[in-house]
């Protein structure tokens, strides 16, 4: 059973953003995305400073088994990246939801939030693959 927190907001891509408060978000990879990758090996991550779209790539994971393009959920600058990462990109499949978080965003439209999934309508999409 792959954990899903309710409190957070779910990309059909497998991001999911956490409302940090003051228009930021914090963004990873779900847990049903990092068990169907498997051993992730390497992240890439966007450079603080960038203007991302929600949809647009923002880097990537690697895996024993899998490469994964990674996308923005909302639209916004970065302001953080998660630096643990580059040495210990095994932190996502230990800590999808705290610890393996991607990087953060000041939303430029915190009304985007609102079009991404509940936890119960990303479950149910991830019933449909």
């Amino acid at each position: 059973m792959v954990d899903t927190p309710k409190e957070l907001k779910y990309a059909e891509t497998h991001e999911w953003a956490r409302d940090e408060g003051d228009g930021v978000v914090a963004i990873g990879i779900t847990d049903y995305a990092q068990t169907e990758l498997g051993d992730v090996v390497y992240v890439e991550l966007p450079e603080v400073g960038d203007q991302l779209a929600a949809g647009e790539e923002a880097g990537a994971v690697e895996s024993v088994k899998a490469a994964s393009d990674i996308y923005a959920p909302v639209s916004g600058e970065v302001i953080a990246i998660n630096e643990v990462l580059e040495d210990e990109p095994e932190t996502i499949n230990d800590s999808p939801y705290g610890d393996g978080w991607f990087y953060k965003l000041k939303m430029s439209d915190p009304s985007e939030l609102d079009g991404l999934l509940s936890a119960q309508e990303y479950i149910a999409s991830t019933e449909e693959d």
